[in-house]
């Protein structure tokens, strides 16, 4: 049986296949790539700009012909105003302050899609999330005074907090526990993952401004369980045992090396080095682990196309360094990523690279 106008509308598909197809051949070759470094020559490079994103768009997972057929109104996908950031299982998790919801980029199939469910779980205001290994969400909603947990499916599983007893701003994960900073409290609220019972807060109140916390908003655990807090209000970190007991202050309020305006995301890595996003300088400070400054990155006016723009999340991964090593300049390998969201700009969401020489 035929079908009227099936055979036209092929033909003219096909004939604009090759249109494109032609035109993208006669376009000119794109220009080389700018590597950027940090520190910059004639010092050894440290860390590379790899890639950013701020829309479905950049993924570049869609043809031109499908943007055509399809509507580049249903393709745009932008992430408007991130905050936290994770990247588990080959997707990264961005919170969208603005929008309201948690967009997801998948990286094999470069797609981007919303998570903003409803019901029960709706979001109002998502800060921070941390995705465990098998997929389900843990995310913060300022607005909702809770944390939220969703499986990986995008069911609601379970909330912590209570109208009026939180305002948490940022989650952490280990095997066994939960831990959240209580902008409400000035504290860190720890839960236990099985029982969801609160197990510690700390710290205890102090007069001491080096051993309390004034306004908590990110914060890292390390894989020897030292927790790192970004204090925004005590323009410091403040770094505990797993106990909660208080270890070491780093920082004070300043725009040199070493202090702090408006400290937020915040990483460590395996070999215990630190970093902590300054979202008004705007800088990364890298420390050793001993605290002492190793150096900084980042700044708009030095740093090209891996600038910071009103940064607030950061998060460290070594599992996903395969997709992007094809970025990295010759003689370099990737150790690490270190991934960063800008709330001003086109590049919502920045890759840098920690290097090795090979």
């Amino acid at each position: 049986m035929r079908i009227d106008g099936l055979p036209h509308l092929a033909l003219t598909l096909a004939t604009l296949a090759t249109v494109l197809l032609l035109s993208g051949c006669a376009t000119k070759a794109p220009a080389p790539r700018q590597v950027v470094m940090f520190p910059p020559p004639p010092d050894e490079p440290r860390i590379q700009y790899l890639w950013s994103f701020g829309a479905e768009g950049d993924l570049g997972g869609r043809s031109r012909l499908s943007e055509f057929v399809v509507g580049e109104e249903n393709v745009h996908r932008p992430i408007i105003k991130p905050y936290g950031v994770a990247i588990q299982n080959g997707k990264i998790y961005v919170c969208d302050t603005q929008a309201g919801n948690v967009s997801i980029s998948d990286l094999k199939t470069r797609r981007l899609k919303y998570f903003k469910p409803a019901g029960q779980g709706a979001l109002q205001l998502p800060v921070n999330i941390a995705v465990d290994d098998d997929g389900t969400m843990y995310i913060t909603d300022t607005g909702r005074e809770q944390l939220l947990v969703f499986s990986a499916d995008g069911q609601l599983r379970y909330t912590l907090g209570q109208k009026g007893e939180l305002k948490p701003s940022a989650v952490a994960l280990t095997s066994d526990r939960i831990f959240i900073t209580d902008m409400r409290t000035s504290a860190v609220r720890v839960y236990d993952k099985r029982t969801r019972e609160q197990i510690l807060s700390f710290p205890p109140k102090s007069d001491n401004p080096d051993q309390r916390l004034f306004q908590p908003t990110n914060l890292a655990i390390d894989s020897e369980g030292r927790i790192f807090v970004s204090d925004s209000g005590g323009f410091a970190v403040k770094i505990f045992d797993a106990q909660g007991n208080h270890l070491q202050t780093l920082g004070e309020l300043g725009v040199t090396p070493g202090q702090f305006a408006l400290p937020k995301g915040i990483g460590a890595d395996r070999s215990g080095r630190l970093y902590v996003l300054d979202a008004a300088a705007p800088v990364i400070q890298l420390f050793d682990r001993d605290g002492s400054l190793l150096m900084f990155f980042g700044q708009p006016s030095k740093s090209g196309e891996g600038g910071l723009y009103l940064p607030a999340g950061l998060t460290i991964d070594y599992d996903h360094v395969a997709y992007f090593q094809k970025y990295v300049a010759p003689g370099y390998s990737l150790e690490y990523l270190i991934l960063v969201t800008n709330q001003l700009g086109p590049k919502k969401v920045s890759v840098y690279g920690f290097l090795k020489k090979v």
